[in-house]
């Protein structure tokens, strides 16, 4: 099913639902879209302007990164539902059954991974946000503090889905790395995120 082709009203009524997608990483990855998009804005608001002529050139590149962030946050809608699914059945496996640890084990792995990745992206939707409020048109700096907020929330959704899964995990060298860059990153972009939310806030 492809959920980026729905409505709104239709994603958020099966995101209500008893299905098993989506669901948070979905939800996250979709946050991070919009908090790419809405620094995408600030730049198209800013480029063309005199009084941001010397900064064009890198608000432009920004812009293109944004776009391209915006593309990859709503691919992991699809690529976070292709890997519960699996994991979903694999819970229904019988305990007793010898197979059961190896599939479990590497439907854990498969679905921490996309939630990593949502996480990665989101942390650079967040230093996009920073940079657009640094340098962005200041008519629109609320949208800069939007773009931090909104990622901030797709970077922590993303984070504690990694670690759900992390949890089950026997191999627990491998757990112990993802919860330590999970730990690393949540507590760095948490803090620029913050600050570019305290920063703009506070000019109202």
């Amino acid at each position: 099913m492809n959920f980026t082709e729905q409505s709104l009203r239709k994603f958020t009524e099966q995101l209500a639902s008893k299905t098993p997608v989506p669901g948070g990483g979905g939800a996250a990855a979709y946050a991070g879209a919009l908090a790419a998009a809405l620094a995408d804005m600030v730049g198209e608001f800013t480029v063309g302007k005199k009084k941001y002529a010397q900064v064009e050139p890198e608000i432009r590149l920004a812009m293109k990164k944004a776009q391209e962030l915006r593309e990859q946050l709503l691919a992991c809608i699809e690529k976070d539902a292709a890997a519960f699914e699996p994991l979903s059945k694999a819970y229904a496996i019988p305990k007793d059954d010898p197979d059961r640890d190896t599939v479990m084990e590497a439907c854990l792995q498969q679905a921490a991974a996309v939630p990593m990745e949502i996480l990665e992206l989101s942390a650079q939707v967040i230093q996009l946000a920073d940079e657009f409020a640094k340098k962005g048109s200041i008519m629109m700096l609320s949208d800069a503090a939007c773009a931090a907020a909104i990622g901030l929330a797709a970077l922590k959704s993303a984070a504690v889905n990694v670690k759900i899964n992390t949890k089950s995990m026997k191999d627990r060298t491998c757990a112990k790395q993802l919860d330590e860059k999970t730990d690393c990153m949540l507590k760095e972009f948490s803090s620029l995120a913050d600050l570019v939310f305290e920063s703009v806030y506070a000019k109202y």
